[in-house]
């Protein structure tokens, strides 16, 4: 009799756990349909309005189009689809809350508290890499006329490149011990060599680079000036060009105002 007791018993404890549970895996299954519909429809809304505004062409413009060279997708899709996973983590612990306190749920909110740092590290690095190739640009556009413009250049767009790798990583925290401790390293090893060079016998050495470097900049001096003041020309005439074209377009429209102005005149003037 107790057997059977315990018996019945059992099954109605499954019978309610059953019950408890399919109302909660239902709305887990709606809350993560209706959750994938609207956020694939934000994506391709984001997708489609960052085309409209150019943002690829920004992308290509800022320094990152030999990287993203053999990308099947382009920099607006990326980054929508970025979007849809950021935002289809929030649907995911939507539903997963629905069976309350569980380890999937903690495991979601411990990736979702770290997306704003993998934002931040995508930022950083779409920034420096734009000002990494406007720093290129610049360069070999004042120094194109040298013979070291161009090593220049890419000598300075690398610097701004690995430091913002460095400061993504950081921003990331992996492995900040070991981050912070390579880029030490890497300004030790720069600094380190320079002072082994120099006191090991390469005084003299350095001297007669510093001699070699000093002569070189003083022959390229002249070429250096033209430079300066034929891109100094380059921009004057690019201003008189806009001046010109707007004195030029004013008095267009000044004309066509006196136009209209004399026009209802004329045809108002009585006929003899």
């Amino acid at each position: 009799m107790l057997a059977e007791i315990e018996y019945s018993q059992g099954i109605e404890d499954a019978f309610g756990s059953v019950m408890d549970f399919v109302p909660k895996f239902v709305g887990f299954l709606l809350i993560l349909l209706i959750g994938y519909l609207v956020v694939k429809a934000i994506s391709k809304a984001v997708d489609a309005l960052l085309e409209k505004v150019g943002f690829d062409k920004a992308v290509e413009r800022g320094g990152l189009k030999q990287a993203m060279s053999k990308s099947n997708m382009d920099a607006s899709s990326i980054v929508s689809k970025i979007v849809f996973y950021a935002l289809f983590l929030f649907v995911l612990q939507m539903a997963f809350g629905v069976f309350g306190t569980n380890p999937i749920s903690d495991l979601i909110e411990g990736v979702i508290a770290y997306l704003p740092k993998v934002l931040a590290a995508i930022v950083i690095i779409v920034v420096m890499s734009a000002i990494a190739a406007a720093a290129k640009v610049l360069i070999q556009n004042l120094l194109g006329g040298l013979s070291y413009g161009k090593a220049l250049a890419n000598v300075a767009a690398g610097a701004i490149t690995a430091v913002a790798i460095f400061m993504a990583l950081s921003q990331l925290q992996i492995a900040p011990a070991i981050v912070n401790g390579l880029f030490y390293a890497l300004l030790a090893l720069v600094v380190g060599s320079g002072i082994i060079a120099i006191g090991f016998g390469g005084v003299q050495p350095m001297q007669s680079v510093w001699q070699n470097s000093l002569d070189k900049v003083r022959e390229e001096a002249p070429n250096m000036k033209s430079a300066a003041a034929q891109k100094k020309q380059e921009f004057q005439q690019l201003a008189e060009d806009a001046k010109t074209d707007s004195v030029s377009g004013s008095a267009k429209v000044q004309g066509a105002a006196a136009t209209q102005r004399t026009a209802p005149l004329k045809a108002t003037t009585p006929r003899p």
